[in-house]
């Protein structure tokens, strides 16, 4: 049989003093004259022993590290850790937001559509990937092998032959994924990924595109190549500061964790050439992504 729970001895640290600590927590140490950026709790420790007194709370003079440590446990206190936000900058976010999310719905109702093969309309979702990079080995690859190592063995040092920019558009209705490798990624190049999407699809096709508000699609360049293609393209943009909202960030992001996890090649044009050959593989079996996020919900069908 276990002690019931008793109440022990009482507690050395008043309410004010723990209030006072909190509040430490909750600044940052360069606000108080170190150089730290965050807490760590040793340095919150000494900070609090050598101010304690003056503060007005002597019980926290000899406090430990381990009862810190605890005391921001139950308040839910982590001031060595950082967790990321993402500050709506877009006056418009709303309504941009809405308009995307309006462009997904109608690509689900197309998709829906038992006779789909007649639209004349696609959408397009479009972004750049900048800075691949072509990382060569110094020495071989090891393969695994039973009984020695499980893994692929692989020498620290490693050499740099450039980087890469993937100019790519998934198509929302087929899946097909068009995509283009350059040196760069500035409004020349965009242009020159716009005349491929239009050499792709049928002249009386209108060509939807959901993009960011990078300066090279907002260019004068691209202004005057859209001058020549009157009623051709459409641009969607997504507000400032959320590429979540568009769907080629997950295709961007399922190529990054497979392909190109872990990528040695041997020059900058095999990196070209393995990522055309990635394109190739996807577009064999393309999968069509579907937004759900922000759209009213269905009635899932029966089948």
């Amino acid at each position: 049989m276990d002690d019931l729970p008793r109440s022990g001895r009482p507690p050395e640290i008043t309410p004010e003093a723990q209030a006072w600590i909190i509040s430490l927590a909750c600044q940052k140490p360069k606000d108080l004259g170190y150089s730290y950026e965050l807490w760590t709790i040793r340095l919150l420790a000494k900070h609090i022993q050598e101010h304690a007194v003056s503060a007005g709370h002597e019980c926290a003079s000899r406090i430990s590290a381990g009862t810190i440590s605890k005391m921001l446990s139950a308040n839910d206190i982590k001031p060595h850790k950082v967790r990321y936000y993402l500050e709506k900058r877009d006056p418009d976010f709303d309504e941009k937001m809405a308009q995307v999310l309006c462009v997904y719905q109608q690509v689900q109702f197309m998709l829906d559509e038992e006779e789909n093969a007649f639209y004349t309309t696609t959408t397009v979702s479009y972004d750049e990937k900048p800075g691949i990079q072509a990382i060569g080995n110094t020495a071989p690859d090891l393969p695994p092998q039973p009984g020695q190592h499980s893994s692929v063995g692989r020498d620290h040092e490693y050499v740099r032959y450039g980087t890469l920019s993937l100019l790519a558009g998934i198509d929302l209705i087929t899946g097909e994924v068009i995509g283009s490798l350059e040196d760069r990624h500035r409004s020349r190049e965009f242009v020159a990924f716009l005349k491929k999407l239009d050499a792709h699809y049928p002249l009386e096709w209108k060509i939807q595109m959901i993009l960011d508000n990078h300066s090279a699609h907002t260019s004068k360049e691209t202004q005057a190549y859209l001058e020549t293609v009157p009623n051709r393209f459409v641009f969607v943009f997504t507000p400032k500061h959320a590429s979540w909202l568009n769907i080629i960030e997950s295709f961007f992001a399922k190529m990054t964790k497979s392909m190109l996890r872990h990528i040695r090649v041997s020059s900058k044009e095999e990196l070209r050439q393995r990522i055309e050959m990635y394109l190739h593989e996807v577009n064999q079996s393309p999968v069509q992504f579907h937004w759900r996020y922000g759209l009213e919900s269905k009635t899932q069908q029966p089948g």
